[in-house]
């Protein structure tokens, strides 16, 4: 069987991407290798390393969610921060027999600043194609949502918005972050058990979703999900009025002001659920 190493950050999801991988597997006994090399945000956001590496993770699990649910064999992996790195560690373990990489155009590209195409068809011998796309033009093939949610993560008013919004068709994915709570050495740990439940919920409603811990400041976790995914729209989901620090801080007009991605509010009520309606 065949093996294509598939190299790519913030291009997956790209139509000539996509297309090229199709028209892979439709020959046949080819399996595919993904791998998304670490990449920091522009100057100007404080960013931790660990939040770089869990969107890289996120987009490994988007993607192949998305193959893997057209039947095309594929399993991937983040890769070092350094593309050039990344893709050689790659080839020497897996041994691929083509690799297909993808970039911004020239103008916009980091890659191809650092001649990386010459560099790894000069280092492994392997053929390399070379993706351009343009996001910015093409945009991507499926709406993504990215959903801010810390205390009402698994709350049902939320899974039936987050329902809704995937039934007015169309591909749709959903990207969840979940600010730690506090500083505490616990926060962590307690985050990442709040995204797994509400993970598992999206899953099984059949909602194709990933996503990350955040900044325990949930403005700052919104502005570097911001920064490291393109999305369409950003659902926030709080406790009711005065029971929510996020409201009391004023964090949905702060995110409003701050993007021109549309903003919705959703209020989940633990106490007495499935009654309160999305706010404006």
């Amino acid at each position: 069987m065949r093996e294509v190493l598939v190299v790519a950050n913030r291009t997956l999801g790209g139509a000539k991407l996509l297309e090229a991988v199709r028209e892979r597997a439709a020959l046949g006994d080819v399996r595919f290798r993904l791998v998304v090399p670490q990449s920091k945000p522009t100057a100007g956001l404080v960013i931790y390393d660990e939040a770089v590496r869990e969107s890289a993770q996120v987009r490994v699990d988007l993607a192949l969610s998305t193959v893997t649910g057209e039947g095309i064999e594929a399993s991937g992996e983040v890769g070092d921060g350094d593309p050039f790195l990344a893709t050689m560690d790659a080839i020497a373990l897996r041994r691929p027999d083509e690799v297909i990489l993808s970039t911004y155009p020239a103008q916009h590209s980091g890659w191809l600043r650092r001649d990386l195409i010459e560099r790894i068809e000069n280092a492994s011998g392997l053929p390399v194609e070379h993706i351009v796309t343009d996001l910015d033009e093409e945009g991507l093939p499926f709406h993504v949502t990215l959903v801010i949610a810390s205390k009402t993560s698994s709350g049902e008013d939320l899974l039936e918005h987050l329902r809704n919004k995937a039934a007015r068709g169309g591909r749709h994915l959903f990207i969840a972050v979940v600010p730690q709570q506090d500083g505490s050495g616990t926060a962590p740990r307690e985050a990442r058990s709040r995204l797994a439940k509400m993970l598992d919920r999206l899953q099984g409603a059949g909602l194709l979703s990933s996503g990350m811990i955040g900044d325990p400041d949930p403005y700052t976790a919104t502005m570097n999900a911001l920064e490291l995914f393109r999305v369409d729209d950003i659902v926030i989901s709080t406790l009711p009025g005065e029971r929510s620090g996020w409201l009391r801080s004023d964090l949905i007009e702060r995110v409003r002001h701050a993007t021109s991605a549309q903003v919705e509010h959703v209020i989940v009520d633990l106490e007495n659920p499935m009654t309160a309606a999305p706010a404006a």
